[in-house]
């Protein structure tokens, strides 16, 4: 759990920052800072719940499962996706709706401004340090195909609900200053209304991503080739007829190789190929944790 450390630094602040609001939208009834607050509070159990999903993902294999746990994060990830940002933008885009209907103005907007800008300093800290973590996963690759090719959804969840966080913080200062400009708390209601809609594209780009993980990614194509190319190279191999792999967790892949042995090799010769293709084959990529080697015709 150290290298996903920002998990921890962005549920104190969601925790923080829901609580902050809450009380602002006590004294002011502001529509959108109820909605931010609501926000705030899906981040947090969102960023509980992938807690959860890193830390069973984590169990040694049993009996019940022999390949681990590790698609328990993606499970996790899935519900997050699917339900958390989704309930946050529907309660959201509901209570803008209401308060677009019937508005209402309450109390100092003094308390919203300044809540907002402690949420906004907050939320800047949490994303600072999952950009930081996310950058040196992706490396050099462009930012929307790092979130696409990304296998760590705890990662690119957290990037994307900060994101959301900041981008819903400034339509809520919008939404606010702008209606107590114009004499308009209508204004108010429909910045919660663009919240909750914001939320729900959010929603949607995870629920595409986690989908394709949890039912199942292969490896790179350029990390395929190079496998191929590693047993292809042992001498006792003609060819790999076909090769089969997926994503179990973000640091755990397995890997099926039906392999074209020479003719002339005896069980025992077969069976020492395929323990050294193995371990050259682990020793390379740490993170192919099960292969399987299965001997075919070439026909």
């Amino acid at each position: 759990m150290e290298s996903r450390s920002f998990i921890y630094i962005s549920l104190l602040a969601d925790l923080l920052i829901a609580l902050s609001k809450f009380i602002a939208a006590a004294f002011t009834g502001s529509a959108a800072m109820i909605s931010e607050g609501i926000h705030s509070v899906i981040d947090a159990l969102s960023q509980l719940l992938l807690i959860w999903g890193v830390k069973i993902s984590q169990k040694l294999p049993d009996q019940s499962r022999p390949f681990g746990y590790g698609r328990e994060l993606y499970f996790w990830s899935f519900v997050v996706s699917l339900i958390i940002f989704i309930v946050g933008g529907c309660i959201s885009f509901y209570e803008g709706y209401t308060r677009f209907l019937h508005p209402a103005v309450e109390g100092n907007p003094v308390w919203n401004y300044w809540i907002l800008i402690i949420a906004f300093l907050f939320t800047c800290i949490s994303l600072y340090n999952v950009m930081k973590a996310f950058n040196k996963q992706r490396g050099r690759t462009s930012f929307w195909r790092a979130i696409k090719e990304s296998k760590d959804p705890s990662t690119f969840i957290t990037l994307l609900g900060d994101a959301g966080d900041i981008a819903g913080l400034l339509i809520a200062f919008a939404g606010i200053a702008l209606g107590r400009y114009f004499h308009n708390p209508k204004i108010d209601g429909f910045s919660s209304m663009v919240i909750g809609i914001m939320l729900i594209i959010i929603s949607l780009i995870l629920v595409r991503e986690s989908k394709s993980l949890l039912m199942g990614e292969t490896t790179s194509k350029k990390t395929l080739r190079k496998i191929v190319a590693l047993a292809e190279g042992d001498d006792s191999v003609i060819k790999i007829k076909k090769h089969f792999s997926m994503y179990l967790a973000p640091e755990e892949v397995i890997l099926q190789l039906n392999t074209v042995f020479k003719d002339d090799l005896t069980t025992r010769q077969i069976t020492d190929a395929i323990e050294r293709i193995t371990h050259v084959i682990k020793k390379q990529f740490p993170r192919i944790k099960q292969i399987f080697i299965e001997p075919v015709t070439d026909k």
